[in-house]
């Protein structure tokens, strides 16, 4: 059976059924694999932050800030560990800060600072004299935070600190770090975030860079000008930039969203994105989507869309 690019137009027209299951049993997941990508930390790296971590607070016995705030600079991936304790994202670890200390930790700061530790775990920090304030106050709500433990809870929420290790803040890491951990708790808590999703989400964009390598080869070795966009960049003309542009944006002919999906949910959003370029079409706005192809060669749901005036 013939796939929809192998066949010419009115094969497609003439058959249209046959092409489509041709191309539904070829799509495959490949969700049990994930890139590495920078910034990965290994295990050796984050034990070494653990157990410099665990020295300094004579096994989590103690808080002592100086001596905290002086690992963090000569030791960053302890910062990793602490955050993991936390189970907090860099975000959510600069607003309780700004929060609880009033001091302005913008979560760029904070995204920033992790990608730097993620990139050099044992580099130590250099920054100026906000960069350390801004750390001092992140050090600071987090050593609050493992002492104080989960509040009483209600019976309508679930405290984010309310996990086996915080629980009763410096006690049951305490405790943890002494006795280990049930089993099944860990597997609970696992359940509760998602095992792995902050390394996931941190290379989703590598996992979409499959299709857009494949889509530039096609393009490069046709002959075919084009303009790819970077993320986030403002076009234009264009209320959403797409991916590729041809020949670009100043005469643009054809646009190309490249979009790759494992999951129904994420992939009504990419559609959604791909229809709304057929509607600026239908408004005279820039060239919009015309057709979706879909390639069995690359990895889980690869959806593109042609768009020619």
């Amino acid at each position: 059976m013939k796939y929809p690019f192998e066949a010419d137009f009115q094969e497609i027209l003439a058959d249209p059924d046959s092409f489509v299951a041709a191309l539904v049993s070829s799509l495959a997941s490949e969700f049990l694999t994930l890139p590495k990508g920078e910034g990965f930390v290994e295990y050796a790296q984050f034990e070494a932050g653990y157990e410099a971590l665990k020295r300094v607070t004579a096994n989590f016995s103690t808080l002592p800030r100086r001596e905290i705030r002086e690992l963090a600079v000569s030791t960053p991936i302890c910062l990793i560990v602490i955050r993991s304790i936390l189970g907090f994202t860099p975000s959510e670890w600069a607003y309780l800060a700004s929060q609880r200390r009033g001091i302005p930790v913008t979560q760029g700061f904070a995204r920033s600072l992790d990608r730097n530790v993620r990139m050099q775990p044992l580099k130590p920090l250099k920054g100026g004299p906000l960069a350390q304030e801004r750390l001092q106050a992140m050090l600071d709500v987090a050593c609050d935070l493992m002492q104080e433990g989960c509040p009483p809870p209600n019976g309508d929420t679930i405290h984010r600190l309310d996990k086996a290790d915080t629980k009763a803040g410096l006690e049951s890491i305490r405790s943890l770090a002494c006795m280990g951990a049930p089993y099944a708790m860990l597997l609970y808590e696992r359940f509760l975030g998602r095992p792995f999703a902050g390394h996931r989400d941190s290379v989703s964009e590598l996992v979409g860079d499959n299709l857009e390598s494949a889509i530039e080869d096609v393009l490069s070795k046709a002959g075919v000008s084009y303009r790819k966009t970077k993320r986030a960049e403002r076009i234009p003309n264009f209320d959403q930039a797409p991916d590729f542009i041809i020949p670009d944006e100043f005469n643009p002919q054809v646009v190309i969203e490249a979009k790759v999906t494992e999951d129904d949910g994420t992939a009504r959003d990419k559609v959604t994105r791909i229809q709304h370029l057929g509607e600026l079409s239908t408004a005279g706005a820039p060239p919009a989507c015309r057709s979706i192809k879909s390639s069995p060669a690359l990895p889980g749901g690869a959806l593109g869309s042609g768009v020619k005036t």
